[in-house]
């Protein structure tokens, strides 16, 4: 969404935190579908969410993985993005969701998540506070008995994947690096992620574009260093990922950074 001055993104391994203000206090998207579970967060003002079936309007709303949905919103607002295949992913996901796309959270789990972050952002925090904070609230919303991490296999998939974004990635290259046949690989990621491995392999060089062309990289930077055919090829996936064009993110650059993935 437009933003106007202010605004901070930070990313680490499995998740990533958006804090965002919107231009002229009001922001609305399209409909739009992620593969991460969202966590909109009211800081200070109101948000809607809307899917086809669903409308929620409270503090701090999750929307489930692949769910199309609209967002509109005035204020600042934050949004908690978490790998839904990540173990804090699973846990979230058995938690929050059973038939809904759309799930209200307690208050109880959120109110002293929500004071943080605004206290950190009026006092003009820095990157390494907001990472924090945000893993903070991921292991609260996950809680202690959450589903364990994907089969290995997997993971191995994801893992190469990730280090090769900026060439062709293949499903026979992957399945190989986990020692797996094509077919195999093919059945037991979808089986793991819910998504097939050509889908996941684009959630993953959208993650990556979006944290160099917030860092400060052009358009074109970010889509070549993440793997995408070109600016044009990010621009759309961005915008039919997020619901709003790429260059949205480009705010002041004293404000907003993305930072690369750090081990817990």
């Amino acid at each position: 969404m437009p933003i106007n001055g202010r605004g901070r993104i930070v990313i680490w391994e499995g998740a990533s935190l958006w804090v965002l203000e919107a231009d002229g206090g009001f922001a609305q998207t399209a409909y739009h579908a992620h593969h991460a579970i969202q966590i909109t967060l009211a800081l200070e003002g109101a948000f809607e969410l809307r899917t086809a079936n669903e409308m929620v309007s409270e503090m701090a709303v999750a929307v489930a993985p692949n769910a199309s949905h609209v967002f509109r919103a005035h204020g600042m607002v934050a949004f908690l993005f978490v790998e839904p295949e990540s173990t804090a992913g699973r846990a979230i996901m058995a938690a929050a969701f059973r038939d809904n796309a759309l799930s209200a959270l307690p208050s109880q789990a959120t109110q002293a998540h929500l004071a943080a972050l605004t206290d950190w952002f009026r006092a003009g925090g820095n990157d390494d506070e907001l990472i924090r904070l945000g893993k903070l609230f991921v292991a609260e919303l996950a809680g202690s008995g959450g589903a364990g991490a994907p089969d290995r296999r997997v993971q191995a998939m994801i893992a190469y994947a990730d280090a090769n974004l900026e060439v062709a990635i293949s499903l026979p290259s992957a399945a190989s690096a986990a020692c797996l046949s094509p077919s195999r690989a093919r059945h037991l990621f979808v089986e793991h992620t819910g998504l097939p491995f050509k889908t996941y392999v684009l959630w993953l060089r959208l993650n990556r574009a979006v944290r160099i062309y917030a860092s400060g990289a052009s358009l074109t930077e970010a889509a070549h260093e993440a793997g995408f055919a070109d600016s044009a090829h990010f621009s759309r996936t961005f915008r039919r990922t997020f619901g709003v064009p790429a260059d949205s993110l480009r705010v002041n650059s004293r404000f907003i950074q993305a930072q690369p993935p750090q081990r817990s």
